[in-house]
């Protein structure tokens, strides 16, 4: 469509009204995306045969690595950069490859739940995590200090974000749930100035369970929503926007993007969250609110190449989730069989406290024969401890040889850590007593490997002690 040459306002609205056409085009590929299956969804997205051919026909989303938008006129830089029309202008703002994922993990997230979703990719989990708070803390004029309710039991850089950043930086008031299960605590801790409840579901590395509805309902009944990572679950197995959460959190880098070459995070929000704070466009659509105005500002930023390798693995999503959550539940019964093993953490073993929660909570999208039987899955990750302490956790850890020694998780290969020297070295004893990590503690994330294989590398390193 040539518009060069034309008047400054009749362009203008030229352009808005292309960008409303556009709009419309992607509102009724996100309408047929919604009638297909899980796995055609990570497939595809909203990525359709019409995009393909605008794309010199490449039937994979290209990598836009460029960081800027060309412009047709004036007419058409003032529209996309006034935010009048679909565009992406500069990659700090929005990019297409960025676009096509997190689309599709807007559509996957929304899955089965009767809920419509928007979703915002970002750099890394722990900016993800920040862009999902942030605008809540934001000044609201009455000059009472803000807080926010926390389970504790949490990633270590999540916990250093709530304690060293929000709370001593911005004096925002960090109140920490020892126990996520105890709806109660949650409950007491919510009062007038809370501004958002936050837990993760399952938590890393404890394994911890939420129990979403009941923790939403508090949430609501303050006027404020809940923020649930679910990065150890992913959409295959938990969807906690239908369960009552308004904003999740991934950390991209792991589950989703299994191959371990991307770094990236993401903020999926429901359309319509509960808030009483905060301006109506953050209610309405906090993901495109995010995007648009505070990642804009502060420039957590995916890079287009990460995109495209987190969209690649995104593809084979349920059915690695279901492959690995079935090895990992037979790790954890051989570990928790193992007479030098103290206690496992895995919400799939029925002596997990927080295992009838997790039945409830964690299915796998679409069954087990992918026709809809329900299959409960509870992911790859778990921990346990070591009788002996720590010496005795070392000892073990340096005797794995298959199982890669590194502080990653939801990898192809299975991989390990103590979180009291690595994940969780820098909160401290007493931050590590408030998230019950104790020193002899190994996290343990199942790959691909055949699980007997992996079981027998536990075995020769447990031999150790």
């Amino acid at each position: 469509m040539d518009m060069t040459g034309v008047g400054s306002a009749e362009g203008l609205a030229a352009w808005v009204a292309r960008g409303e056409e556009m709009a419309a085009a992607e509102d009724r590929e996100r309408a047929r995306m919604r009638e297909m299956r899980f796995d055609t969804i990570a497939v595809h997205g909203i990525y359709s045969a019409e995009a393909a051919l605008a794309n010199q026909g490449s039937i994979i989303e290209p990598a836009y690595l460029s960081p800027a938008q060309h412009f047709a006129d004036s007419d058409h830089l003032e529209a996309a950069l006034g935010y009048l029309m679909p565009a992406w202008g500069y990659t700090r703002i929005a990019n297409p490859t960025l676009h096509y994922l997190g689309e599709t993990l807007a559509l996957l997230e929304a899955y089965g739940t009767g809920t419509t979703a928007s979703a915002v990719v970002t750099g890394s989990g722990m900016a993800a995590v920040d862009m999902a708070v942030t605008p809540f803390l934001t000044d609201d004029g009455t000059g009472r200090r803000p807080s926010v309710v926390v389970g504790a039991r949490c990633y270590g850089g999540t916990f250093q974000l709530f304690r060293e950043r929000f709370a001593r930086e911005r004096g925002v008031d960090v109140r920490w749930v020892r126990e996520p299960l105890d709806t109660a605590e949650w409950a007491r801790l919510t009062d007038g100035t809370t501004r958002l409840l936050y837990g993760e579901m399952p938590s890393n590395p404890t394994l911890s369970v939420l129990d979403i509805p009941a923790v939403a309902g508090i949430a609501h009944d303050a006027g404020v929503p809940l923020v649930v990572d679910a990065t150890v679950a992913t959409p295959a197995l938990m969807r906690p926007l239908g369960l009552g959460a308004d904003v999740v959190v991934h950390s991209v880098s792991k589950s989703i993007a299994a191959s371990g070459l991307a770094i990236a995070g993401a903020v999926v929000a429901r359309h319509g969250i509960v808030s009483r704070h905060g301006p109506d466009d953050l209610r309405e659509d906090f993901a495109a609110h995010v995007k648009l105005l505070p990642m804009r500002d502060h420039g957590p930023a995916l890079s287009p190449f990460n995109a495209l390798m987190a969209l690649t693995d995104l593809r084979t999503l349920r059915g690695r989730m279901d492959a690995w959550s079935r090895s990992a539940m037979r790790v954890a019964r051989f570990l928790e069989a193992h007479p030098a093993v103290e206690r496992v953490h895995y919400p799939g073993l029925p002596s997990d406290p927080g295992h009838q929660v997790a039945a409830r909570t964690m299915w796998l999208a679409d069954g087990a024969d992918g026709e809809g039987e329900p299959a409960n899955r509870f992911g790859h990750l778990m921990a346990f401890t070591v009788r002996g302490g720590q010496p005795a956790a070392r000892r073990v850890l340096d005797g794995l040889r298959l199982v890669r020694r590194a502080t990653d998780l939801g990898r192809v290969k299975s991989i390990a850590t103590i979180p009291s020297i690595s994940t969780h070295q820098q909160q401290g004893e007493e931050g590590r007593a408030i998230a019950d990590v104790p020193p002899n503690l190994i996290r343990l994330s199942v790959g691909a490997e055949h699980p007997a294989d992996v079981e027998a590398d536990l075995a020769e390193a447990l031999a150790r002690v």
